[in-house]
């Protein structure tokens, strides 16, 4: 009998010591969770439980000098996305067939994002209001209520198509801009995203109005260029003929600026893109092999069609400047432009021990007037002009 009033204490002692060990190692448990993972936890418990929508703004408006005239605008369109943990899984594969119906989507990848254990899967961006509004009847038709969001978005228009198209750019699919003057002002242009912010419980289900929140998007502030569409359109036509009658392989470029101020008011290249379809190579025989050209000579083609040569490619404004030093010397007095035989080009002109050549060294232009000399761009001519009281002698 004493022996059993032992064993029992002894069970006793074991039980409560066992029970003791796991109430502190349970207290060290929630401690560690409260204190060590809390902050993770709650982070993914908050990541389960909302489902953070983006909107869209729209990006503001470019216009031409005149402020009249469009250059780029963003139109609304919608953007549908789905939380497959929201969608019966007896409706699934019905919404699938649905999506790739009406939007033109193979049918399997869809089926894959419905049934994909994630909170949010895009569908299909920046669609027109009439596709959308088929789902639209389509849902309620289904008596489908969840699980599927129609999403106000934006689109970038540019009315002109390729009119100044090196000096615009584009925008990429999130309206981010990529190029020109679309990439230069896109913090400008591109405004504030707003977002829908719904809450759910843990099984993912909506809680209804209540748990939504709505945060309008802020739209882009305008843009006015120095651009005059009508003097940049005149540029563009005449140098694509010039280019083309004269076979310029390496294309071409114009700038013309208003001498007041300094504005540009027109800045062609040659060849163009067009800005609805940026991605579409201008080329022909380009265009012929393009799909049998690596990623890397893809990339290189498009950047070359993209660039701006104006503002990218370095010149040599040889020529140009003799405009400069002819306008001087016709303001100082120091000649005139039509002194027949002032000047002789034998074909270079020694500076310091060093020759210059004119580009027609092997057949020199002989006796000329500054006037003839411009026209021929004479390099020895420019370089040997000189106030009269300095010695000046072309070679």
């Amino acid at each position: 009998m004493k022996s059993t009033n032992i064993g029992r204490k002894k069970r006793l002692r074991s039980m409560l010591f066992i029970s003791f060990t796991i109430c502190i190692l349970l207290i060290i448990r929630i401690g560690f969770i409260q204190f060590v993972q809390g902050s993770e936890l709650q982070s993914m418990a908050y990541m389960q439980q909302t489902l953070n929508r983006k909107i869209n703004p729209k990006r503001g408006t470019i216009y031409d000098a005149t402020g009249k005239n469009i250059l780029a605008v963003s139109a609304s369109v919608e953007t549908v996305t789905i939380n497959p943990g929201n969608i019966k899984k007896e409706d699934k594969e019905k919404v699938a067939k649905a999506l790739s119906d009406i939007f033109n989507l193979d049918y399997e990848t869809v089926l894959k994002k419905v049934k994909k254990n994630s909170s949010i899967e895009t569908i299909v961006k920046k669609v027109e209001k009439e596709d959308t509004d088929k789902l639209r009847i389509w849902m309620e038709e289904n008596n489908i209520a969840t699980g599927i969001n129609i999403d106000e978005d934006t689109k970038r228009y540019y009315p002109y198509s390729s009119l100044a198209s090196n000096v615009i750019g584009f925008t990429g699919s999130d309206n981010q801009g990529l190029e020109g003057i679309e990439s230069r002002y896109d913090e400008i242009l591109s405004g504030e995203t707003g977002k829908i912010l719904k809450l759910t419980d843990a099984t993912g289900t909506d809680l209804g109005d209540e748990g939504e929140n709505y945060i309008a998007a802020v739209d882009g502030d305008d843009l006015i260029l120095s651009i005059d569409m009508t003097i940049q359109s005149i540029a563009e036509k005449y140098l694509a003929e010039a280019c083309i009658d004269n076979v310029c392989t390496d294309g071409g470029n114009i700038l013309i600026a208003n001498p007041k101020t300094g504005d540009i008011l027109a800045m062609a290249s040659y060849p163009n893109y067009d800005l609805n379809n940026p991605y579409k190579i201008n080329d022909e025989d380009l265009e012929f092999v393009w799909d049998t050209l690596s990623s890397g000579d893809k990339s290189t083609a498009l950047q070359q069609m993209w660039r701006n040569k104006s503002i990218s490619d370095t010149y040599e404004p040889g020529s140009v400047f003799k405009l400069v030093t002819s306008s001087a010397a016709l303001e100082e007095g120091i000649t005139d432009t039509d002194n027949e035989g002032e000047f002789s080009c034998t074909g270079s002109i020694n500076i310091a021990g060093t020759r210059i050549k004119c580009w027609r060294y092997y057949r020199p232009h002989g006796s000329q007037s500054l006037r003839q000399a411009l026209m021929n761009s004479c390099n020895p001519v420019f370089i040997g002009l000189r106030p009269k009281n300095r010695s000046r002698k072309v070679l």
